[in-house]
């Protein structure tokens, strides 16, 4: 019996022994009960009884399925079915009660669809019927490792997959080289089989074809007619330049394959990338740390930069640069994409304080103190002063 007619003739509620007024923790508390004592592997010949119970909670445990349900029992009696049978006082020879009237047909052909899944399908028994249809393959997920400099510039390059895919025997039919499908003889090839409920017919998935509305009478031997096998494939993909660790990458179309028709569906990249010795990344910029001596921060001077692309190019030190002061050169970053402009390269100064000096060093060092007329520090004994 279809589930939707089983929503007018079965009383749910009755079945788990609550009353229609019952909180979710108290159905949840009595189904627990009945599925333990009614369970086939702890009580033999109850098998029937635990469907029965689990039909029940699975309409009624369900928040939403249980609002449907209670406004589809409105409609009619209990045990009154679809029969367009004389009704019953009061209700106007409709077999849902009084106060219904045959202007409602289209309010209530469209909750049946709601209720049922096919956005109103159900309708008169004039109205024609729809199979399942195709549907869209699963979505898939794979992870690929970049080198920094890569991450940056973007690169072309595979990935391995394993998934289903359409069967190299057969080609996705499913059928054995040199036969195809035929149309099912049970539903004609429309995919559906009608359940007729008085006024109204309601269509339900073939069970002999699964939907599809052919079947296969000689399977493949390699994929045993699903038309799908599990097998690795690599799969191209384009990585934009500048992309982050962690960024998903959509592949359209090189999923799982749909069904019956329907369309493959998407690859997810997941992206993860390595670190660099020398640069590090801030957005679309890139950072480098340049140790400079004292004298090259004191009186300025010129130095050569490295960059990603392998083209060093020379930069300005102002006279009395810091250390730590951060100098910018102008696209030499990430590439742009899309229109924007390229990020910049960010050159952080540290002034290099040597370990151990020679003599020359030391003379010219202790020089350089007994010129010196201003401590760096003077603000300090200025505020101890205060």
């Amino acid at each position: 019996m279809a589930p939707q007619r089983e929503w007018f003739e079965k009383d749910y509620y009755k079945v788990l022994g609550v009353p229609e007024t019952a909180t979710a923790k108290e159905i949840t508390r009595a189904y627990r009960k009945l599925a333990r004592d009614t369970h086939p592997d702890r009580n033999a010949g109850k098998e029937e009884r635990f469907k029965e119970v689990s039909a029940a909670y699975d309409v009624i445990g369900d928040p939403a399925k249980r609002k449907e349900y209670d406004e589809v029992r409105k409609l009619g009696p209990v045990g009154a079915g679809f029969g367009a049978g004389g009704g019953r006082p009061g209700g106007g020879g409709s077999p849902f009660g009084g106060g219904f009237r045959m202007d409602d047909l289209g309010d209530l052909g469209d909750l049946f669809g709601g209720l049922f899944g096919r956005g109103g399908e159900g309708r008169s028994r004039a109205g024609p019927s729809r199979g399942t249809g195709p549907r869209r393959g699963a979505d898939l997920e794979a992870e690929l490792h970049l080198s920094f400099a890569d991450a940056v510039r973007g690169v072309t390059t595979t990935v391995n997959v394993t998934s289903e895919a359409p069967c190299q025997t057969c080609h996705g039919s499913g059928a054995r080289p040199g036969t195809s499908p035929v149309v099912c003889p049970r539903c004609g090839g429309r995919g559906v089989l009608d359940d007729n409920q008085g006024l109204f017919s309601f269509s339900t998935p073939c069970t002999r074809c699964g939907g599809k509305g052919t079947v296969v009478e000689s399977p493949c031997p390699t994929c045993g007619g699903s038309g799908n096998q599990l097998r690795q494939r690599e799969v191209n993909v384009r990585i934009p330049p500048g992309v982050n660790d962690g960024q998903r990458i959509r592949v359209k179309g090189r999923g799982s394959p749909g069904a019956g028709g329907g369309p493959p569906g998407d690859l997810y990249v997941v992206v993860r990338t390595g670190s660099h010795p020398l640069f590090g990344r801030s957005g679309n910029n890139l950072t480098l740390n340049v140790p400079v001596t004292f004298p090259e921060a004191a009186l300025g001077a010129n130095i050569t930069v490295p960059t990603l692309d392998g083209d060093p190019v020379t930069l300005r030190l102002p006279e009395g640069t810091r250390s730590g002061r951060t100098l910018r050169i102008k696209g030499r970053g990430v590439p742009g994409t899309d229109g924007r402009a390229p990020g910049d390269l960010l050159v952080t100064v540290e002034v290099a304080v040597p370990a151990k000096l020679s003599s020359a060093e030391r003379k010219a060092v202790e020089e350089l103190a007994a010129a010196s007329t201003e401590s760096p520090r003077a603000y300090l004994e200025t505020a101890d002063a205060r």
